[in-house]
């Protein structure tokens, strides 16, 4: 999926690993992760978002399309999502995207000890954000959204009427919860508080296809997402907690 807002400036990809990319993978083919592109398309700059299972794929959709990438934005720490072991299971990610391209790692505060462990990466490559901060690319600024529960520095980017949210919202369902770092309360606050500023009209794009549709706009999200239907935090404790 591709989109373009103002005079075509606003650059954006959304790519399905094993069809759009690690075509051949069959893990890749099994967990469905979404990989982003998003830039500037005056400049030419771009931000990978979770890139894992082939860099050198997602390098060459940028190049194709007139691309170059100046940084990669995390999610969270998770090797499906940044590379590393799943199982038993090596992914490629963030450290190979490295040895391509010298650029900086955007991740959550609260995640950098958990991306370094999981994705053998060190402080010299990271740079820790806290809510709200932005980041740039070219022209085109990207807010970053602290939304713990899935991961303890789980966050999802909000940029030109698009909400890229990794683990923590898809278009069914939420991120699980049973996990390292997890925790149900957090994401029960994630989910109803901390993505309560992101307006109907914003189009939700998950980290994993779980559904028919790869996005929706969050006001449809908001209505048929049975994990937003709980009005407590002990509703969604009795219904979810885990």
């Amino acid at each position: 999926m591709s989109t373009s807002s103002g005079a075509d400036r606003f650059y954006f990809r959304q790519l399905l690993s094993g069809r759009d990319f690690a075509i051949d993978d069959q893990v890749a083919q099994q967990m469905v992760n979404f990989a982003y592109l998003i830039g500037d398309r005056e400049t030419g700059d771009a931000l990978m978002v979770d890139a894992a299972y082939a860099v050198d794929d997602l390098l060459g959709v940028l190049a194709a399309d007139g691309m170059h990438c100046s940084g990669l934005l995390v999610t969270h720490y998770h090797a499906d999502h940044i590379g590393g072991s799943l199982g038993g299971w090596p992914i490629e990610g963030a450290v190979a995207l490295l040895e391509r391209v010298d650029v900086p790692i955007h991740v959550q505060r609260d995640e950098v000890p958990w991306v370094k462990r999981a994705a053998s990466l060190e402080d010299a490559n990271l740079v820790s954000h806290d809510s709200g901060d932005v980041v740039v690319v070219g022209g085109i600024e990207v807010t970053l959204l602290h939304t713990p529960g899935h991961t303890p520095g789980s966050q999802c980017f909000l940029v030109e009427g698009c909400l890229v949210s990794g683990d923590t919202l898809f278009l069914d369902g939420c991120g699980r919860t049973d996990l390292p770092g997890s925790d149900s309360e957090q994401m029960y606050e994630s989910l109803t508080t901390r993505l309560a500023v992101v307006p109907d009209d914003t189009v939700l794009f998950p980290g994993h296809r779980y559904s028919p549709e790869s996005f929706a706009p969050m006001s449809r999200v908001r209505q048929e997402n049975f994990v937003l239907a709980p009005r407590s935090v002990e509703q969604w404790l009795a219904m979810f907690g885990r």
